[in-house]
């Protein structure tokens, strides 16, 4: 019987980076769709792959869910989405959360 090979770390993270990025674009298509469960499944997948090797959610997808019920925010249907003083504001239907993101980098204060 042969011996097993195992991956390393960086094989890893990578296999778990294409696997996140590929769950969330079938979160969004599922939620398209109209299945919503699904697609709040496939984020907790990605979610826990994430996690189990250390790898950060890209960006562009930190948005879409939300940060307290880990549900997938669909605008209009799952969530509502509002500009507040330079602040993008997520609202959760279902745990009736906000979540704040700013809309420009840090603004600095000019010294007088």
């Amino acid at each position: 019987m042969g011996k097993k090979r195992r991956l390393n770390k960086k094989q890893q993270q990578d296999i778990a980076s294409h696997r996140i990025r590929r769950l969330f674009t079938l979160v969004q298509r599922r939620a398209l769709d109209g299945d919503l469960t699904l697609a709040d499944r496939y984020v907790h997948l990605a979610r826990k792959l994430s996690m189990k090797y250390l790898v950060p959610i890209p960006p562009e997808y930190k948005h879409c869910f939300c940060k307290h019920c880990y549900r997938y925010l669909l605008p209009g249907v799952t969530g509502r989405v509002r500009l507040q003083k330079g602040k993008l504001v997520w609202y959760c239907f279902h745990c009736h959360s906000f979540s704040r993101m700013p809309l420009h980098g840090k603004t600095t204060k000019k010294a007088k």
